[in-house]
This record gives structure tokens, C-alpha cells and sequence, in this order.
């Protein structure tokens, strides 16, 4: 090495590392949700750190702090940007992803012990014996009975990984057995039902949008197709959303051509289209989708489609009125930011989204107070924007008021609300009954094939009531002044948690429907 070459190297080195710097952080600046630094050490905010850090009589941890700053930093923001905990993330994921890992049982806390209410066919717990009455009293070496242990830390003992295994003691008819469980693929339908009512007409009900929902709804709508489907009722009251393209994929089903679905923009998110690709299985049959308050992003964006195309007729009430589009990214500490990075918009260009400039309170507030206000009881009720209409093919006009309006309005059922009926679906009075009382009375529950069989011979006896009317008081609810449309209620929520006991949800909207005011009418209107 020359001795020229020696003096300039270290300037030379010096340079290199410079540039080397300079590119790393112009790549790492090009990759969302990252940055080079990861706060500016001159804000105010790391100053503030670093003197908690250093100078607070207490100890406070890191994670602590971050916590707090990054809920108080999205607070400023969008009732829908959210901080997810390390801890909460893999739920989160197991809903979007339409399963988890689990042992196969729907199980409910009574008395202080687990009791098994519904084990999954050919799933986990089934292959060892498990069946419904089982009452776990210890996962592993962890008790579960008798000790106050919550429904959320049994799930989390009972999850894990896929192909784990986990030891369960349980009783038995009072003998206490052991079994060991090898955990599996556990699905979470997003199909709660799919039957035929009568005469062609069909009903699904989606209760959200998985990353299998269009598979899950597609193998549904082929199933009543072979059984004679000619007409349709989609259900998606209380569906809360979920993947913005399953519900894309869907509408496409229903629409024809190329037409639009949605599209997406944000400032720093290109305005986005979301069109029809294929040639539809329902694209002319009649069409009704129900909705409500409940029904929200997802299944606003399918709402907003057959409304503006004038494809369907929307039955219910307004939708929740959210038009904010997320992106999840995943942070190092295994945690996850699902931050808003785009409004959704009908293929009118109507925005949704309801107002949240008053904060995050208010915004969930406004769907309480739709209550109170009448919205939910009276058509006439509903604040519409007129500021901008919006005329459909067949000129219709529709708004962009916070929500889908409903085409049909169909009020809330009060009796549902009222002070004893409230209480008893409070405390699980309605689901615990229907366990023990199928516990009870098996061999006389076998008789009935189908839920439309048992919707329409089943009753319940005066001794039935009387034994209710004991629960109802062990749990400090007091039946004996209710009125006759009060008891009338109660009996059918009564049947109808029965119903889901013997074929899960199938059977408890198959027979709720029969005395469901919005299913009634989108019967009325598909038969006309």
C-alpha cells in the first residue's frame, strides 16, 4: 500500500460510512410503518422520557410509558386507528383469519365450573369422548373449577399451538376421568346459517368478513341453489365488517359486468377501484339484505353497492356509519398498529363515515343515543343530510348521512330492552336454562329432526315455567308482574337458546326467524 494511498484512507472510509448511512435511511424511509429513527431526540416528547427514565421517584418501565404515549398519540386521531398488545395480537389475527388452535368445545362458565355446551363434530375434544355436560375441572396442572377463573384466561389455556396437546381432567355424572387432547384446526364460520324458508326463498346470515368468508358464503349459496334457491335474504345485522375484499368478492355475485363496488382514498393513498371481475352466481334472482346499527365497514361497503346499483332492497335500519379503511403493521415488540389509511366510498362517491371530531366517546355514543332519540323505533326519526343527494340508476335518492339508510325501515323490538328481559339475557338466564334443560330432557329433544319441526311443535309446559320462574329469581330477576307479551318473549328466547343448544346457530335463527319482524318483511316483499 503506498503512502499516499495511506493518508487518504481514513477520509475515504469516513465517506463511505457517511453514504452507506444515508442510503440505509433513504430505504428504510421508503418502507411503511418504519423509520430511521425512531423518535427525533430534540422533541420534547423524548426529553420528557428520558427525565421520567432518569429522574422519577418511581419505577416506571418502558412498555408502561410507550403504551400510555402510543394510546394518548391515536386518541388525537380516528376511533378506529388502534394500538394492539403483543399479549391481544394472536386473537385478533384468529378472527380475521377464520380460525385457531384450539380443542373443538363451546364451554360456559356456570357456577364456577367450565360446562361443555356444544363440542365440535370430528374435532379434537370429540375424537377423545368428550361431550356436551362435561365439566372441566383442571387444563394441565392449572384448576379451573371453583376459583374464580375467567372465560378469557380458559381460553388462553386451552389454545396453542397446532398439534400441542393438553391435558384435561373433567366430570363426569360425578366420576372424575382424564383425557388428552392433541389441538387442532378449530374454524370460526362466518356463515351462522343458510336454510331455505319456503317456497325458493333463501336466508344466509354472515356474522362477519374472514379471510374465508367468500368460500364459507360461496359453498352456502351452492348448497341452496341445488335445493331450489330462486330468491335471496342476506343477513348481516350486527356483521361489524371485517376484510374489505371478501366483501368485494361477494358483492361481485350479486352484480354484473364490470361493475364498481367501492373504491378507496387517503393523502397518501392512491384513489383505489374494487370492480366486478367474473360472471355472478346471483347477479338476477330477488334480493333483500337486512341490516342495523350494528352493521358496519364490511358489510357497509356490500350495503352501499346493491343500493347505489339498485340491486337489492336494504330491510332494517341504518348501518353504524363507519368509512374508514385500516392497514395493520406489525411493530417489533410484537405488537401491531391497525392504522386508517384511506376512506371507502359507494360507487356514487358517498362517504359514510360519521363525523368523530367530538372525540371517541361521543362517536360510539351517537349509536346509544339512536335509542333514545327514536331513530331505532320510528322512520320519521332519522336525520337524513340533505346537503348532497345522490340519485340511483332508477333514481332513487339516497345520502351520505353516516350509515346506509334502509330502504324499508323495520323498528327495534322494545319489549327486547325492557327492565326483566334485559337482566335475564344479562346474566346467560336464557342460555344456562336451555343447557339444563337439554340435559334433562335428551331422549325427548331427539325426537325433533329439524329445527323447522321444533319451531313449529315444540312448547314449553306450565311446569317448564314455574321451574324458570325459580332460576329467573336465583339471579335476583323477578318475573311474577311481568305482562303476557313480556312472558310471550321470554318463552320464545327461552325456545330459541334451546334450539341453538341442539344444532348451534343453524337452529337458533332458523327458529328465531319465524317470529323475526325484518325477516317477516323481506318475506312480504320477496313474495309480492
Amino acid at each position: 500500500m503506498s503512502k499516499k494511498f495511506q493518508i487518504w484512507l481514513p477520509l475515504l472510509l469516513s465517506i463511505t460510512m457517511i453514504t452507506g448511512m444515508w442510503l440505509g435511511y433513504r430505504i428504510k424511509a421508503t418502507i411503511p410503518g418504519k423509520s430511521f429513527f425512531a423518535v427525533d431526540k430534540s422533541m420534547p416528547f423524548q426529553e420528557v422520557l428520558d427525565l421520567i427514565n432518569t429522574r422519577y421517584v418511581d419505577d416506571v418501565t418502558a412498555k408502561q410509558l410507550n403504551d400510555t404515549a402510543i394510546a394518548a398519540i391515536l386518541s388525537k386521531l380516528d376511533p378506529h386507528s388502534v394500538f394492539i398488545p403483543a399479549e391481544e395480537l394472536q386473537s385478533v389475527n384468529d378472527d380475521i383469519a377464520g380460525n385457531f388452535f384450539g380443542i373443538g368445545v363451546e364451554f360456559e362458565i356456570i357456577n364456577d365450573t367450565l360446562n361443555v355446551l356444544n363440542v365440535v363434530p370430528d374435532g379434537p375434544s370429540a375424537k377423545v369422548g368428550i361431550v356436551t355436560g362435561d365439566q372441566f375441572l383442571k387444563v394441565n396442572d392449572s384448576l379451573i373449577a371453583g376459583n374464580k377463573i375467567t372465560a378469557e384466561r380458559i381460553r388462553k389455556l386451552l389454545r396453542g399451538s397446532l398439534e400441542s396437546k393438553v391435558n384435561i381432567t373433567y366430570k363426569r355424572n360425578g366420576k372424575t376421568n382424564a383425557a388428552t387432547i392433541t389441538r387442532g384446526v378449530i374454524p370460526i364460520s362466518s356463515v351462522d346459517a343458510a336454510y331455505i324458508v319456503e317456497d325458493g326463498i333463501g336466508y344466509i346470515r354472515l356474522n362477519k368478513f374472514s379471510q374465508v368468508t367468500y368460500k364459507e358464503f360461496m359453498n352456502a349459496l351452492q348448497s341452496l341453489q341445488k335445493q331450489g334457491l330462486k330468491k335471496l335474504i342476506l343477513d348481516v345485522r350486527g356483521n361489524g365488517g371485517g376484510v374489505l375484499e371478501e366483501a368485494t368478492a361477494i358483492a361481485d355475485e350479486f352484480l354484473d359486468g364490470d361493475k364498481m363496488v367501492t373504491y378507496t382514498q387517503g393523502n397518501h393513498f392512491p384513489k383505489k377501484e374494487y370492480r366486478c371481475k367474473k360472471p355472478g352466481l346471483f347477479e338476477s334472482g330477488d334480493l333483500v339484505v337486512l341490516a342495523d346499527e350494528g352493521s358496519a365497514s364490511a358489510s357497509e361497503i356490500l350495503l352501499g353497492a346493491l343500493q347505489d346499483w339498485d340491486r337489492a332492497t336494504i330491510i332494517g335500519r341504518r348501518s353504524f356509519g363507519k368509512g374508514l379503511v385500516q392497514e395493520q403493521y406489525d411493530l417489533s415488540d410484537g405488537s401491531a398498529l391497525r392504522l386508517t389509511v384511506a376512506r371507502y366510498y359507494t360507487p356514487l362517491g358517498r362517504s359514510i363515515q360519521r363525523p368523530y371530531v367530538n372525540g371517541e366517546k361521543a362517536y360510539y355514543n351517537e349509536v346509544i343515543n339512536r335509542f333514545h332519540d327514536g331513530e331505532t323505533t320510528n322512520a320519521d326519526s332519522i336525520k337524513k343530510d340533505t346537503s348532497k343527494i345522490y340519485l340511483s340508476k332508477k333514481g332513487k335518492k339516497l345520502y351520505a348521512n353516516g350509515g346506509i339508510n334502509a330502504d324499508v325501515f323495520v323498528g327495534i323490538d322494545t319489549v327486547e330492552y325492557k327492565g326483566s328481559f334485559s337482566k335475564l339475557f344479562t346474566k346467560n338466564a336464557f342460555l344456562d336454562y336451555a343447557y339444563f334443560y337439554y340435559l334433562s330432557n335428551k331422549a325427548t329433544l331427539k325426537t325433533y329432526t329439524s329445527p323447522k319441526q321444533f319451531a313449529n311443535t315444540f312448547n314449553f309446559t306450565d311446569a317448564d315455567w314455574q321451574q324458570f320462574l325459580v332460576k329467573a329469581k336465583t339471579d335476583s330477576v323477578d318475573l311474577s308482574n311481568i305482562s303476557g307479551p313480556e312472558k310471550t318473549q321470554i318463552l320464545f328466547r327461552l325456545k330459541t337458546s334451546l334450539a341453538r343448544q341442539i344444532w348451534r346457530n343453524e337452529g337458533f335463527y332458523e327458529v328465531t326467524n319465524t317470529n323475526d319482524k325484518t325477516v317477516q318483511k323481506a318475506l312480504e316483499i320477496l313474495k309480492k
